[in-house]
Order: C-alpha cells, then sequence, then structure tokens
C-alpha cells in the first residue's frame, strides 16, 4: 500500500547552486519549511533583478534497506523554476516548468542510513522555458513554493485516473482510465476494483475485479446504470468520491479522485451548464501574494476563492497566464466556482524548443486537472499572442487527443485571428482605447467584426478594464466612480448580446510586476481589490449583482466629503445594490426620497446601479456649495422591507482601529495561515479613507509575520499574513498611534496525522 507524507519541515536553504553528496555542517544553511520564497521583496519599489539568482534546497532522509520491498517517490507539486533534483550529489531529474508538478522515484539512488535530496533552481528568467522570452507583465518568484509529498509504493501504482462522465441528464455513465507504473521487473496478476461514492461515504457503485493484461497500456472501468446521480453545478456543487484498488495477491495500492457529473458546453448563443444557459460573469487571477510571491498554503488559496465566489459574486475564474494550486482548484470544486485555466505564457512565443516545452505544459496541465468538475475550458493558446498556426495546430490537438469532454480556447487581442479553438476567447480593451473609440461609445466589439468570420462562433470576452484605468483604493472619488462606470459598462453590455457568453474582468487584485510595466513601483493597480484582498468600490459592481437572499449589498460610490470632487459636488452620487429601491434622507433636513436602479442607463444587468444627479436629484439638498454639509442616510429595500441602513458621517471621526481574522483556528506546523485586515472607522463604522495611523503588529511565539512588522494605513487599511507554527494558544498584538493597543486570540490545533488516509484526494 502507499503510505504518503507531505515534507514540509527540516529543509536546508541557501543561494546559489550547492551540490553535495551529504550535509555535515548545517550552521551554513537556513532552516525553512515549505512553501517556501527563495527571496521575499518589499511590498513595491525593489529591484526585480533581486530575484534572478540561483537557489538550493537539501532535505535529509533516514532510509534502511528493511524498505528494499518498497519504492519511494517524491512529488514536487510546484517548483519556481528550471529545478534539478539530486540524490547524494548524484543528478535523477530535471524540470523546467515553474507552474506543473513532477515524480522523482528515488529508489534506485538511496542507500543504506543517511541520504541528503537536493534541489538546485534558478530565478532566472530563461528565454528557452515558457513564460519567459519576451517582456512579462507578472513577477514569477523563484523556490519550492508549493507542496513537496513522499510516497512509498509496492512493486507497482496508480499513477492517474481519468475520469469522463456522459449523458449526465439523461443516463448518467462513467469511464475511467487507469495508468499503472511498474517499479520492477516482477511478473504477477494484477486487477482493480473501483468505487463511486457520494457525499454521505456510501458507496454507491462497486465494479468487479477487472484484469490488467498490461501495466503498460491504460486500462478502462466503465460504469453504467447510475442511478440517482446528483449533479454538480454553481449553486448545487455535489462532488463524488472515486477509489479505485490495485489487487494483486493483496491490495497494493488504492488511488482516490474527486468528481462531480455535469454537461458543460460553449454555444453560439452562451455557456451551457447541465442544460441551462448560465451567463458567465468571471475575474482573472494572479497567484501571488505581498512580500512572499507564491509561497503560499492550502489556506490562503482556498481564501481566495472563497473571495471570488462568496465575497464578490463570480461564477468563473480565469487561471491567468498559468495553471494555479491545486488546493484553489478544489475549492473551486467544493464552492462551484467555474474554471478556465491556461498554460503558462503572455504574449511571446520562443523557437522550437520553447514550443515543445509549452506543448508538454498542456499535457501537464491537463492530465493534473483533468478530473475537475470546475474546470470548464483549457486555454492552449499563450495569452495574447500572435497567430502561430503550427504551433497552435499542435496544442489544440493534444489538447483533443487527452481530453475529448472539455472545448479549448485560446486568448487573444487581435482582431480576425486565426481560429483554431472551440471558443473564440478576446481581450477587449476597446472601450478605454482612446484611437478606436474615441468617444467611448462601444463598450465591447461585435463578436463578428472581431472574429471576421462569416458566422457565429462560441464567444467570450477574456478581459477587459484592469491597466486601461489602473485605480488604487485610495484614489480620489471622481476617479473611483469612473473605475465603477467602466465595470458597470462592459458588464451590462456583455448581458446585453447571447452570442457573448460572458465576459471575465481583469483582474482580481493588484499584484507585483516588472518594471516595463505598473506604475513605478513594481505594482500593476489594476485589481478590483488591493494586493491585501482589501475591496475597492469596483469590487461592488459585482457584489451588487448577488441574489439579496444570498448577500445585500449597499455600496455608495463615494467618501460623502464636499471637497474631493471637482465643483465641490456630491452629484453624481452612485449607489451599487442590489435592493429592489432605497430612501436617502439628509439628516437635519425634512427631506427624504425614493431612487430605483437606473434600467435606462445599465439595462441588462441583473441589478443597475442607482444614480442620483441633478435630472433626478427632486427636493434632496445634498450640499450644494455655500449650504451646510449634513449626515446622509442610505436605506435599502427587498420586497418592500428593509434590508440595510448606512449612514455617511459628515465630520468623521477616528472611532474604532478593526481588526479582523480571517479565522481563529489554525493548524500546527503545516504551513497554515490566517490573512488579517486592518481599517480605521469612523462613529458609523464606515471607512476613513485619508487616516494616517503607523502601526506595530507583534506576535506570540507560536505565530510569524508574512512581511515587515511597521505597518502604514493606506487608504484608511491595511492587511497582513501570520504563520502558524507550534501548537497552543496564539495571540496578534497591534498597536496604534491613533487608537491605542488591541490583542487578539488565536488557536493552533496540531494536525491529527501528516500521512495521508486511504481516502485522500490525488490530482494527476
Amino acid at each position: 500500500m502507499r503510505h504518503s507524507h507531505n515534507i514540509r519541515n527540516n529543509w536546508f536553504f541557501c543561494r546559489g547552486h550547492d551540490v553535495i553528496a551529504s550535509l555535515d555542517n548545517v550552521d551554513n544553511y537556513q532552516s525553512v519549511e515549505l512553501p517556501h520564497n527563495a527571496h521575499d521583496v518589499p511590498f513595491n519599489y525593489f529591484d526585480e533583478a533581486s530575484l534572478h539568482g540561483d537557489y538550493t534546497y537539501h532535505y535529509p532522509l533516514e532510509w534502511t534497506d528493511s524498505k528494499n520491498n518498497q519504492f519511494s517517490v517524491l512529488r514536487f507539486e510546484g517548483v519556481m523554476c528550471d529545478a534539478h533534483v539530486y540524490v547524494n550529489g548524484k543528478l535523477v531529474a530535471q524540470h523546467s516548468d515553474g507552474f506543473t508538478p513532477f515524480d522523482v522515484n528515488i529508489s534506485p539512488f538511496l542507500q543504506e542510513g543517511k541520504n541528503l535530496i537536493s534541489v538546485t533552481l534558478s530565478g532566472l528568467e530563461n528565454p528557452l522555458i515558457p513564460p519567459f522570452g519576451g517582456q512579462l507583465d507578472f513577477l514569477c518568484f523563484p523556490g519550492i513554493y508549493r507542496d513537496v509529498s513522499l510516497t512509498t509504493y509496492s512493486s507497482v501504482r496508480i499513477k492517474n485516473l481519468k475520469v469522463e462522465t456522459y449523458n449526465v441528464l439523461v443516463d448518467p455513465t462513467l469511464r475511467v482510465n487507469v495508468f499503472l507504473e511498474s517499479f520492477d521487473d516482477s511478473a504477477q496478476s494484477l486487477a482493480l476494483q473501483l468505487r463511486l461514492i457520494n457525499k454521505q461515504n456510501q458507496t454507491i457503485y462497486e465494479s468487479d475485479h477487472v484484469h490488467v493484461p498490461s501495466v503498460s497500456t491504460p486500462v478502462t472501468i466503465m460504469a453504467y446504470g447510475l442511478k440517482a446521480i446528483e449533479l454538480w453545478g454553481i449553486d448545487n456543487p455535489n462532488l463524488y468520491r472515486i477509489e479505485v484498488d490495485l489487487i494483486s495477491n493483496e491490495k497494493l495500492d488504492t488511488y482516490t479522485t474527486q468528481i462531480g457529473f455535469r454537461e458543460a458546453e460553449f454555444r453560439t448563443d452562451g455557456f451551457y451548464l447541465n442544460g441551462e444557459r448560465v451567463q458567465l460573469v468571471g475575474i482573472n487571477r494572479h497567484q501571488s501574494f505581498p512580500y512572499i510571491g507564491y509561497a503560499m498554503g492550502k489556506r490562503a488559496q482556498q481564501d481566495d476563492a472563497d473571495i471570488v465566489k462568496n465575497e464578490l459574486g463570480f461564477n468563473l475564474v480565469r487561471t491567468s497566464h498559468y495553471p494555479q494550486s491545486p488546493d484553489f482548484l478544489d475549492r473551486c470544486d467544493e464552492i462551484g466556482l467555474l474554471v478556465f485555466e491556461e498554460i503558462p505564457g503572455w504574449q511571446h512565443v520562443g523557437e522550437q524548443e520553447w514550443q515543445d516545452k509549452s506543448v508538454d505544459n498542456v499535457q501537464a496541465m491537463i492530465e493534473r486537472d483533468w478530473n475537475h468538475p470546475s474546470i470548464i475550458l483549457w486555454g492552449v493558446r499563450i495569452n495574447e499572442s500572435a497567430d502561430h498556426h503550427d504551433f497552435y495546430l499542435r496544442t489544440n490537438q493534444l489538447a483533443k487527443s487527452l481530453d475529448s469532454t472539455r472545448q479549448t480556447g485560446g486568448v487573444r487581442c487581435i482582431q480576425n485571428s486565426e481560429f483554431l479553438e472551440d471558443v473564440y476567447t478576446m481581450n477587449d480593451f476597446i472601450l478605454s482605447d482612446s484611437q478606436l473609440n474615441p468617444n467611448g461609445v462601444l463598450a465591447v466589439r461585435s463578436p463578428q467584426n472581431v472574429t471576421g468570420l462569416d458566422k457565429q462562433v462560441p464567444y467570450m470576452i477574456t478581459e477587459y478594464a484592469g491597466h486601461m484605468y489602473p485605480t488604487k483604493r485610495q484614489d480620489c472619488e471622481t476617479w473611483q466612480i469612473e473605475h465603477v462606470t467602466r465595470h458597470l459598462r462592459v458588464l451590462d453590455a456583455s448581458f446585453a448580446n447571447p452570442n457573448i457568453s460572458g465576459a471575465i474582468a481583469w483582474c482580481l487584485f493588484d499584484y507585483n510586476t516588472h518594471q516595463d510595466f505598473g506604475s513605478g513601483d513594481k505594482i500593476c493597480y489594476h485589481g478590483i481589490m488591493d494586493a491585501f484582498r482589501i475591496p475597492k468600490f469596483a469590487a461592488s459592481v459585482y457584489a451588487s449583482q448577488m441574489n439579496p437572499e444570498q448577500h445585500t449589498v449597499l455600496q455608495p460610490v463615494t467618501y460623502w466629503t464636499r471637497g474631493d470632487r471637482p465643483e465641490a459636488s456630491a452629484l453624481p452620487l452612485m449607489i451599487l445594490t442590489n435592493c429592489d429601491s432605497i430612501e436617502i434622507e439628509v439628516l437635519g433636513s425634512d427631506r427624504c426620497e425614493t431612487f430605483y436602479p437606473d434600467r435606462a442607463r445599465f439595462p441588462h444587468l441583473p441589478h443597475p446601479p442607482v444614480i442620483v444627479d441633478r435630472l433626478n436629484q427632486r427636493s434632496l439638498p445634498l450640499g450644494d456649495w455655500g449650504h451646510t454639509w449634513n449626515n446622509l442616510i442610505i436605506r435599502g429595500y427587498t420586497n418592500g422591507k428593509l434590508v440595510m441602513r448606512k449612514e455617511l458621517a459628515a465630520s468623521p471621526q477616528p472611532t474604532e482601529l478593526s481588526i479582523s481574522l480571517q479565522t481563529s483556528h489554525l493548524m500546527a506546523d503545516c504551513s497554515d495561515t490566517c490573512r488579517v485586515t486592518i481599517k480605521a472607522l469612523d462613529q458609523h463604522q464606515q471607512l476613513l479613507p485619508y487616516c494616517k495611523d503607523v502601526l506595530s503588529v507583534s506576535t506570540s511565539n507560536n505565530l510569524s509575520l508574512i512581511g515587515p512588522s511597521m505597518l502604514a494605513l493606506d487608504g484608511g487599511a491595511i492587511g497582513l499574513w501570520v504563520k502558524a507554527h507550534q501548537a497552543g494558544e496564539a495571540t496578534i498584538t497591534v498597536t496604534s498611534q491613533i487608537f491605542g493597543q488591541q490583542t487578539l486570540s488565536l488557536t493552533i490545533a496540531q494536525p491529527i496525522s501528516q500521512h495521508s488516509k486511504t481516502n485522500e484526494v490525488h490530482h494527476g
């Protein structure tokens, strides 16, 4: 049987390539735990070339000859990049890509007693390795930044499962291809048995034993007549577990994966999930975090998925511009968040060796992730690259041969591009194009004008906004309103045309980038949230499209100040909401008016914003110049009932330093993290956007800060992460010059076991 555990601790790190046969003196190394970022950077203003070094990780491993009938395999989920793996100083494996996993059978190279696993990598942007070779609008952070596991097997293992579902709406059928790998030449009779298990942990199907004629050829197991199958969907993401046993005289291995029964198809009249049209409202995500780059563990990855679906209301995420963490994708499966996953790259296509590596990336991506029900589209074209017939013919053909159940897309930014994929995916920035659309009349292009084809094809907008109108969370109110309006216009236009399956905004969070891009401080402020996952006003454009029964949104796009806009006017006053109506009252007056969503300007949105301007202001005294400035009260009503009230202070005072924790319970010794959000609030619980304060943050010894301990509020707020270590009670103390000191408590629990159980889920 397989026995697997993550090896997170007891790694030793150094700069440079340090290939040695034994680790005799650990004093020359830094003790680290995985995931690990090889070179931490400040939040902004740093030299990106500082990332371009060489690095080495060492892991001491004890091995005894009593295990000679067992075979040990290391699995690296993500190493950035150009990894070389050594055992006792001998090179045993190489893997150049930084985003896909790889396995290393180390058994032939182990010796009795002490062994040393060494991994060298490079932060150099090697032009022979995708996504490098051209200009790149994001940074790739070096390190072993995802999990590493060590698994022991018998002489044969199940290497992968490929699960395909058919006829899910009528007669659900299951096809499972089992891929085996033998570690020696021993001949033995082998069989496979499959079980399908529901969320109540009940086995609803069990196959007969299926003979294995050859280890080198995939074995297919079919399951027909499946009854009472619950479909996987956005609102009801029903998941099943598949277990496959490998049996000889005894059970040799069990492989488990998670699946969902669903039918997904892009058509010329939109996207259909389980036979019903779904308008896709999506967001692009980079996987980076402040200070620590890519090296965030499971909880942080899951948290990002929860933000996308549950906080902001998106139903689709694009993994721009590379395959992302299995933990992130697992969470998408669990919460019903659709995924468009693509290969690494940005605009540049290299020569033949580079292209061959990119084709390899297609295979690695699909074979790792083909069982995720959340994934509905494979991206097999380098983002925004020029047409390249031979190269993209290869990527498409390979994707089709590996997975016939999903369509392909290829993100471009050029019109009349060669269409080799199933879905024409287009980055559409026409709204902000001052040359082609000088008056901003067009919000999106017509699909057939883009494709240049004489017929409609499945079509989706894959980027808009973003770099065409970068916005910082603390930018002035007038800029914020324009930022919000641009997101509203494209979203409304995407709903208007049934040929457009949906639109994916650029992008989720602000992110670090090269000097060739961004705002000069190595940050692209393209997000609808900042890098600390704190929302900008534009985030409420999407949250306000959620069903009000799920989440009520009432967000005025204003700081409610007289002098923050040109002409010192409070109008137009925009309120992003999913309420049926709102009531606005100016305190101290007898004036109260009711307003409704502006369906004249945004007729296609499920929930248009409320906009108050001079044409519909009526008698409401909204603080004309020279008049008094009073508190503003906004009430939201749904189905005639008051569901939310907000009061905006005319004279806001610093009243509270709000500190919220993502969780108060962490796990010990597994790189578990907690996101902490700190906000300066006024007497009515509203953010103080211009509050300037310096904070000192400290923790108990069993927590560590990610990033500096001295922080400044930025736009009235700041975020940070803490990492858990030993089990026990833990504290975070924040000291403010304005608000004084607060201490928050967390509990760090010891994991039950770091070893895998039978029902551990594997992907690829």
